[in-house]
C-alpha cells in the first residue's frame, strides 16, 4: 500500500512539473536557434566558447558556455574538428631536429691535429647527491680536450658555451676539412646547435642510432676520467670545477 502511495506521489510531481519540462524545453528550442545561426555561420566548426563570444559580441547576449554546450549536445550541434596531419607534425619535427650522417665510421685518429673534434655530455655525481654535467671537445688525433664547460643543469647552453670556448680555443684557425661529430642527443641536433657548428666551417657529423662505438673514444676518455679524477667529495659546484678544470 505505502509503495502503491509513493509511487502515485511521484507521477504527481512528475505532471506538476510538466509546465516547468515545457517552459525549459521552450527556451531551449529558442537559445537553440540562435546558437545554430552562429554555428552554421562559422562553417559547423565553432564550439561553445566561440559561439559565446559572438552571442555578447553581435547579438548582446550572454549566454553560460556549458548551457551552450549543453543545447549544442541536445540537438546534435557536433563541431568539426580539424585533425592534426601527422605526416606534416613528422616532417616539421624533422626538419627542427635533424641527425646527420656518420662521417668517421670510427676513424677518430685520421693523423692531423684539430681536424676530427668529438663532443659528449657526461653526468657527474658528487656531495650529498649533487649532480653536474660536463659537456667536452676532445682532439680525435692529439687526445687532447681543447674545450669544455661543467653545469648544474642539464640545457642547450651547455653545449653552447663549450662551443665558445672551443672557437676561442681554435681563434680562427679551422681545419678545411674538421668534423665535429657527436652522437644523436637533442643538444646537437637542435637547430641553434647545427648552426654555430655549420657557421664556424665544420661538417657536422653524428653516431648511429644507439651505437655508443660510433663515439667509444668519448666514451673512453669519461671512463678514465671519472677512475682517475677524485672528485665524488666536492661540497660545491665551484670546487667541483676547480677540480675538473685541474685533470
Amino acid at each position: 500500500m505505502s509503495d502503491c502511495r509513493s509511487k502515485c506521489n511521484g507521477y504527481y510531481r512528475w505532471c506538476s512539473a510538466e509546465e516547468s519540462r515545457q517552459l525549459l524545453e521552450t527556451a531551449d528550442q529558442y537559445d537553440f536557434q540562435l546558437i545554430r545561426e552562429h554555428f552554421e555561420a562559422l562553417n559547423r566548426k565553432a564550439g561553445a566558447l566561440v559561439i559565446k563570444m559572438r552571442l555578447e559580441k553581435l547579438n548582446g547576449i550572454v549566454m553560460n558556455h556549458k548551457k551552450i554546450r549543453r543545447i549544442m549536445r541536445k540537438f546534435g550541434l557536433v563541431a568539426t574538428i580539424r585533425q592534426t596531419n601527422p605526416y606534416r607534425k613528422m616532417a616539421k619535427a624533422t626538419q627542427e631536429h635533424r641527425t646527420c650522417p656518420n662521417l668517421l665510421e670510427r676513424q677518430f685518429d685520421q693523423g692531423e691535429p684539430e681536424k676530427v673534434l668529438l663532443t659528449d655530455i657526461t653526468y657527474m655525481r658528487y656531495g650529498n647527491d649533487q649532480w653536474a654535467y660536463l659537456s667536452c671537445v676532445k682532439d680525435g688525433a692529439t687526445k687532447q680536450i681543447l674545450a669544455h664547460y661543467l653545469s648544474s643543469t642539464l640545457e642547450l647552453s651547455l653545449v653552447e658555451r663549450t662551443m665558445a670556448r672551443l672557437l676561442k680555443r681554435l681563434d680562427g684557425n679551422i681545419h678545411p676539412d674538421a668534423i665535429f661529430h657527436s652522437d644523436q642527443g637533442v643538444y646537437y641536433t637542435h637547430p641553434k646547435t647545427r648552426l654555430l657548428i655549420a657557421e664556424a666551417g665544420f661538417k657536422q657529423s653524428m653516431s648511429r642510432k644507439g651505437n655508443c662505438w660510433d663515439n667509444a673514444s668519448m666514451e673512453t676518455f669519461f671512463g678514465h676520467m671519472k677512475d682517475e679524477l677524485d672528485y665524488k667529495d666536492c661540497k660545491s659546484l665551484k670546487e667541483l670545477r676547480l677540480r675538473v678544470n685541474c685533470m
